[in-house]
């Protein structure tokens, strides 16, 4: 990933926070001689119970998924997570009025998880797994579904129909592109641009959230 040092983000609570908000990852590796690309919910975990260690991201596939029987165990991956993004209009830069020299572009944040790809083809090991993260999905719901309020035999079938996998982490990257790279009047310009903005306000307010936090080069 092109990462200019004034966009990286390096501190692993902030990387966790967005593939916890964000669960649904880009899985790619390289099978047969062609990239092969995955979108599955993940869940980061501590490796070995310690927090100091990189960590893993569990999931699951389906059994007809190709990623599980066609790649090698521990082939290097990538798991890509996308926070929230929005485009940012040069209208909302104070400077144009002052020069014009101002060009659009889109802010976003991103993580990339580099790491390799370990299969658990194990209804055991599948069926905790499914039960951890229906109960983090489900916490916010006024009355959580759980895995056993399904009939038992329903439930077994479809566990063996789907396959576990791991991704050992040995190393994340940030990137927060948040208008860093913008003096401070612009930087603000583009928050208030995205807080009156009336199309999809919840993304643009948190676009706007993110360019307030980020401190630009050298400050």
């Amino acid at each position: 990933m092109y990462l200019p040092a004034h966009f990286a983000e390096s501190r692993p609570e902030v990387l966790r926070a967005l593939m916890a908000a964000h669960p649904l990852a880009a899985v790619v590796v390289q099978a047969g001689g062609e990239l092969l690309a995955n979108h599955l919910p993940l869940m980061f975990e501590h490796g070995a119970g310690a927090d100091a260690e990189p960590g893993v991201l569990r999931g699951h596939v389906a059994r007809a998924n190709p990623l599980w029987s066609c790649v090698a165990d521990g082939q290097p991956v990538l798991a890509i997570f996308q926070g929230p993004q929005a485009y940012i209009s040069p209208n909302w830069y104070p400077t144009k009025q002052e020069h014009g020299k101002v060009v659009p572009t889109w802010n976003y944040c991103t993580v990339h998880v580099h790491g390799s790809l370990h299969v658990h083809d194990d209804v055991d090991w599948v069926h905790d797994l499914v039960s951890r993260l229906t109960d983090r999905h489900e916490a916010s719901q006024a009355r959580p579904w759980a895995a056993q309020d399904a009939p038992a035999d329903y439930l077994q079938a479809l566990l063996r129909n789907i396959v576990g996998i791991e991704v050992r982490i040995t190393r994340l990257e940030g990137k927060w592109k948040m208008s860093q790279n913008q003096p401070a009047a612009n930087r603000l310009g583009a928050q208030a641009g995205l807080r009156s903005s009336a199309q999809d306000a919840e993304r643009h307010g948190a676009v706007a959230d993110l360019i307030a936090q980020q401190a630009p080069p050298g400050a």
